[in-house]
C-alpha cells in the first residue's frame, strides 16, 4: 500500500521541516519530493503536512506516520539484506556529539548492532570542533555532530537554531557580565554563544567549563548560569531563557553526517553507510520537536 520510496521522502520532510532540504538529502528535484508526499497522502487518505511559503509542519496524522513508515522501511531493508545475502563486515570508528548523550541515539545503534553483528562498532563521544579535527585526522569513519550553517559540508540531518537555557527560578542581572556555562574549545556552541555576546557588546564571564554535558547540566540546573544549546535538545529540568532578558540571537547550527576519506571512496556498501541510513532514517527520534 505505501511505496518505500514515498516513506523514506516523508520521513526526509518530517525530520526537516524542509522540501528544499530534503531534496537535498535525497538528491531529488524539489517538484519530485512534492509529488512523493502528494502521492503518499492520498494513499493514506489523510494530509500529513500542513506547509505554507514559510514553515512546513507535521499534521497529527503525519506525527502517526512517521512511527509507520520507520517500522516500515526497517522491515523493507530487513528483508533486502536477508534475500541479497548482503553481510557487513569490519570495523567503523563512528564519533557522535556530546549533544546526543540523553538522546535515543542508543536505541538506533543497539539496532544496527543486531543488524550487523560483525560489524566491528567503536564509538567516540567529543566535542563537535573536536569530531571534526579526529574525521580530517583519519581517525573516525563517521562523525554525526554539529556545523555551522555556512559550512557547506556532510550529509544535513537536521537544522535547528540555538538558544539560551537556564534554570527556571534563574534570574539574569542586566548590570552585571552574563554567567555563561560551555564547553571547552573547540565547542562550536561556546563559539557562536562568545561571538553574539561580542557583536552586542554584552559583558559576559565564565561560570562553568566542562567537556561533559552531563556537567553543564549540572551546573545549569544548579543555577550557575545559561548555556547556549539546540532548541530541539533541551535536557529534562531546564528552560528556555525568556526573550525578555535581552540575551542576544545566537542563530542556527545543522546537525550532519560526515565521512572519512576511506569511506566516500567505498559507496554506497560500506558499514559507514549504513550506519548513516539508519541515523537519517530514525534522526526524528534524537529530538524532541520544539517549535517555540
Amino acid at each position: 500500500m505505501y511505496d518505500p520510496g514515498q516513506l523514506r521522502t516523508f520521513l526526509a520532510v518530517a525530520q526537516t521541516l524542509s522540501f528544499t532540504q530534503a531534496a537535498r538529502r535525497l538528491g531529488l528535484r524539489q517538484s519530485t519530493v512534492s509529488q512523493h508526499v502528494r502521492r503518499l497522502e492520498d494513499a493514506a487518505g489523510r494530509t500529513l503536512f500542513t506547509r505554507d511559503t514559510h514553515s512546513v509542519e507535521l499534521t497529527e496524522d503525519g506525527e502517526a506516520m512517521l512511527g509507520f513508515a520507520r517500522r516500515i522501511l526497517a522491515v523493507h531493508e530487513q528483508a533486502a539484506a536477508f534475500f541479497t545475502g548482503t553481510r557487513l563486515r569490519g570495523r567503523l570508528r563512528f564519533g557522535a556529539s556530546e549533544d546526543f548523550v540523553l538522546t535515543r541515539l542508543t536505541e538506533i545503534l543497539e539496532s544496527f548492532r543486531h543488524q550487523h553483528p560483525e560489524v566491528d562498532l567503536e564509538l567516540t563521544v567529543e566535542l563537535s570542533g573536536t569530531l571534526h579535527e579526529q574525521l580530517a585526522a583519519g581517525k573516525l569513519d563517521l562523525v554525526l555532530a554539529k556545523r555551522r550553517p555556512e559550512d557547506p559540508h556532510g550529509e544535513s540531518v537536521w537544522h535547528d537554531r540555538l538558544v539560551w537555557i537556564g534554570a527556571e527560578r534563574l534570574r539574569i542581572d542586566p548590570e552585571r557580565p552574563v554567567p555563561l556555562i560551555v564547553f571547552p574549545p573547540p565547542g562550536i556552541s561556546r563559539a557562536m554563544a562568545l561571538e553574539a555576546l561580542e557583536r552586542h557588546g554584552r559583558a559576559w564571564r565564565i561560570a562553568c567549563t566542562s567537556g561533559s554535558l552531563n556537567g553543564l547540566i549540572a551546573a545549569a540546573r544548579a543555577g550557575l548560569g545559561v548555556m547556549a544549546h539546540s532548541r530541539g535538545l533541551i535536557p529534562p529540568g531546564l528552560v528556555r531563557v525568556p526573550d525578555r532578558v535581552g540575551l542576544p540571537e545566537l542563530g542556527s547550527v545543522d546537525f550532519v553526517l560526515l565521512y572519512g576519506s576511506a569511506e566516500r571512496g567505498r559507496g554506497k556498501g560500506g558499514p559507514a553507510r549504513a550506519l548513516a541510513e539508519a541515523i537519517l532514517a530514525g534522526a526524528d527520534r534524537l529530538h524532541r520537536a520544539s517549535r517555540a
